[in-house]
């Protein structure tokens, strides 16, 4: 059912009930609704609309409670037809930009985690920030420095500030100049590809290549290693996510008690599992709000999630936050586009 399907009446007073909640974390009885929004009717009149709303999956009742609480049916009516587009007060802008402007040239899982917990402190939702898929960013330049005697450390350095390091065991010393002679080699054949491309064609690009003995017995051991040592740069970084200050979310009502608590723990002490249920949940321009029992995860089951892309080059990363589906939706769908927006011009 869309917002039109209801009576005038029906959203007036569907969107007092959302508004009470959200600020109280109290269920909203219809004496409260007439002294606080001016509806114009009397609370027997509200007591009737919000039984019919009941009726509809609209409204709830905790417990032996008179008033009523939100569904997350009421939630997504909400935000799809009767929130009002809220600009940002001058210092929720202006903290978003100091935070982010205070990065400077710092690497982007920096830039993320700053924008994670700035956020978060916005919203007192926990945010969250997922970087971009590495599999399709580009090398900009490869680097091989001595660590011991077998070993060394080959730095990658990524679009967009990324920056990503991974030993490679070598048999015994190798000079200076055939490090210097296979890292040329290296750049000249692999810069500006992307690292899927590295890893699925490594030895093909390799093909042919004449360098001095030295360098040439190095150059073997990256042939050897060819696609396992190029795949360990993306091991575990496209389901990588950055997460802000839990103890923002954990002292929400829905928190206080135990069930509550295990249900965030459960969500934030696997942050792996939870980039891949903010993944699945597919992105599009503009914001993106996936609200209780939407998602495919059941331990996201009573929480909003409201994400935004942004864009490193071509490549495509999510800022936003996670908090109970109780949430200013207004203000945090204002916050997180704002900050995507920031990203994007900073990225």
């Amino acid at each position: 059912m869309s917002a039109e399907q209801l009576t005038k009446r029906e959203r007036k007073v569907l969107e007092a009930v959302i508004q009470t909640y959200v600020q109280t974390a109290e269920p909203a009885g219809s004496r409260t609704l007439s002294r606080r929004f001016g509806l114009e009717v009397s609370p027997a009149t509200i007591r009737n609309t919000m039984s019919d709303l009941e009726e509809k999956g609209y409204l709830f009742h905790p417990h032996t409670s008179a008033g009523r609480i939100p569904t997350h049916k009421a939630y997504r009516l909400y935000v799809d037809g009767l929130i009002a587009p809220r600009d940002l007060v001058s210092p929720e802008r202006d903290r978003l930009a100091e935070e982010l402007a205070n990065t400077g040239n710092s690497p982007i899982e920096a830039i993320l985690r700053r924008a994670a917990q700035t956020l978060g402190v916005l919203t007192q939702e926990l945010g969250v920030a997922l970087g971009p898929r590495l599999s399709q960013t580009i090398l900009k330049r490869l680097d091989l420095v001595r660590v011991s005697t077998e070993r060394i450390l080959m730095v990658l350095s990524l679009e967009g500030g990324v920056v990503r390091t991974v030993f490679v065991e070598v048999a015994g010393e190798i000079a200076e100049s055939a490090m210097a002679e296979v890292t040329g080699v290296l750049n000249e054949r692999l810069g500006g590809l992307s690292l899927e491309q590295i890893r699925t064609s490594f030895g093909q690009r390799m093909r042919d290549t004449v360098t001095s003995p030295g360098a040439h017995d190095l150059l073997n051991i990256f042939l050897q290693g060819g696609e396992a040592i190029f795949n360990k740069p993306l091991a575990g970084a496209e389901d990588s996510v950055v997460l802000g200050q839990t103890s923002l979310l954990a002292e929400q009502p829905e928190f206080s008690e135990a069930d509550g608590m295990r249900r965030l723990l459960a969500l934030t002490d696997t942050p792996e599992q939870l980039a891949d249920a903010i993944r699945k949940r597919g992105t599009s321009p503009g914001i993106t709000i996936s609200i209780g029992t939407e998602h495919d995860d059941p331990r996201l089951s009573q929480f909003t999630v409201v994400t935004a892309e942004y864009h490193v080059g071509s490549l495509e990363g999510v800022i936003g936050v996670i908090g109970p589906t109780r949430m200013p939706y207004d203000k945090v769908i204002a916050l997180v586009s704002h900050t995507s927006r920031l990203l994007n011009d900073l990225l």
